[in-house]
């Protein structure tokens, strides 16, 4: 008795050894999809491989089952199923179907994670009055991170990271063009001033000369390897100062001389990431920095969407994994920077969502060198307008956001295996 109750035990045992936790990512499956995405990043950061199964089940995750990763989910309040290792196969099996858009990916290891954005200042209070929805959704999904600035992308720390945030800056030196409705006010006051105190202390006499030496070495990093992604005016005014390097474009107001009036013929759109043919807005109180950003659009809220495209998980699996979500149109929303206009993006970027009746790109991607780049249109993907000094989205409102999904699939993506994620 004792013998077969002892050969159970070791039965059971080794069918627990032998199991998987699935963590389905589909509409019905998941309630709380935010929090998957951290559990995943949780669990390869100890070392285990997991498994993206691109397009099943909405790009369900799984990995080597243990007691402490089913008590981390029951914590998390991710949705997840105890599977033995028979139904893992088999789910193996129907992804590799030739016939099967589907695919299973190993995450290997767990990027290091890095996010451009100013530091706080003395007081405790943010140079800043708005939020960033990386660095929510990071939090959100317990993904740690660090926060790096100018000094220390010129300092070279940018190679102790693999995946970069650029923060909604302005890499023009205007301020976001923020002096019509801000220029008096307190935090514009203050941002301006810590601004040109830091690029004095870096060896640049005006803001637009130090925010190009960091997007310079921001693409020797893309360059090299790392994988970059921006939303919102980090996007364009980023492309924007590259191509106008050793061009003034900022009036008096923002770095105290006029701007060069020959600026737009001197552009070199061959130093750009995405854009090209774009026309510069030059007037210092005009909210935009260029025809890059649709300023023309007519869409309503309660109808302004864009869908995400179809690729092939077998060939393409590096869109197919930026693209992953429990639906395949995602609800639009607004930025300093919010749609980009298709004429102005460069033919060989890969457009991965768009409002095609709003002739506009929300979502794309490229390559560069060894390394990638993401571009975001918009803000906040669950505050449809968001305003200067508005409060923080709280996102466990939000656990099933398509939106904020496309965010945390850039910042997983990194860990996949390198031959599945080759430039």
């Amino acid at each position: 008795m004792r013998k077969a109750l002892l050969f159970l035990l070791l039965c059971l045992s080794f069918a627990l050894k032998a199991s998987y936790i699935f963590i389905p990512m589909d509409y019905e499956g998941q309630k709380n999809h935010l929090k998957a995405y951290g559990i995943t990043y949780w669990v390869i950061a100890q070392n285990v491989e997991a498994y993206w199964l691109l397009n099943y089940r909405g790009g369900s995750f799984a990995f080597p089952y243990s007691k402490h990763f089913e008590d981390e989910c029951k914590i998390r309040d991710v949705s997840y199923k105890v599977i033995p290792d028979g139904e893992f196969l088999r789910i193996r099996a129907e992804i590799a179907n030739p016939e099967a858009n589907m695919e299973a990916v190993k995450l290997e290891k767990a990027p290091k994670i890095a996010v451009y954005t100013p530091d706080f200042n003395a007081k405790g209070e943010r140079i800043q009055p708005w939020d960033d929805a990386v660095t929510m959704v990071l939090a959100y999904a317990e993904i740690p991170y660090d926060k790096i600035y100018d000094r220390e992308v010129l300092e070279n720390k940018l190679a102790e990271y693999d995946w970069l945030h650029l923060h909604h800056e302005d890499f023009t030196g205007q301020y976001g063009k923020f002096y019509a409705s801000q220029g008096g006010t307190p935090w514009y006051k203050l941002n301006q001033k810590k601004t040109e105190e830091l690029a004095e202390s870096l060896g640049f006499s005006k803001v637009s000369q130090l925010k190009l030496a960091v997007a310079k070495r921001i693409k020797e990093y893309v360059e090299g390897g790392g994988f970059m992604f921006a939303m919102c005016s980090a996007t364009d005014t980023y492309d924007i100062a590259l191509a106008a390097e050793g061009v003034d474009i900022a009036d008096k107001i923002y770095d105290g001389d006029g701007y060069d009036h020959q600026a737009q013929s001197k552009l070199d759109y061959s130093k750009t990431f995405a854009f090209k043919d774009f026309q510069l807005i030059l007037n210092p109180m005009q909210y935009e920095h260029s025809t890059i950003d649709n300023k023309d659009r007519t869409a309503e809220p309660e109808n302004d969407y864009f869908n995400l495209f179809d690729f092939s998980a077998k060939w393409d699996p590096i869109p197919s994994m930026l693209c992953q979500n429990h639906t395949k149109i995602v609800k639009g929303f607004m930025g300093q920077s919010t749609a980009f206009v298709r004429s102005t993006i460069k033919p060989d970027v890969l457009i991965m969502g768009e409002a095609k009746s709003q002739g506009e790109v929300r979502y794309m991607h490229g390559t560069y060198g060894y390394g990638t780049w993401t571009f975001y249109g918009g803000h906040d993907p669950e505050d449809y307008r968001h305003y200067v000094g508005d409060p923080e989205t709280d996102l466990s409102l939000h656990p099933n956001s398509p939106g904020y999904r496309l965010i945390l699939n850039n910042i997983l993506f990194p860990a996949a295996e390198k031959k599945k994620r080759k430039t």
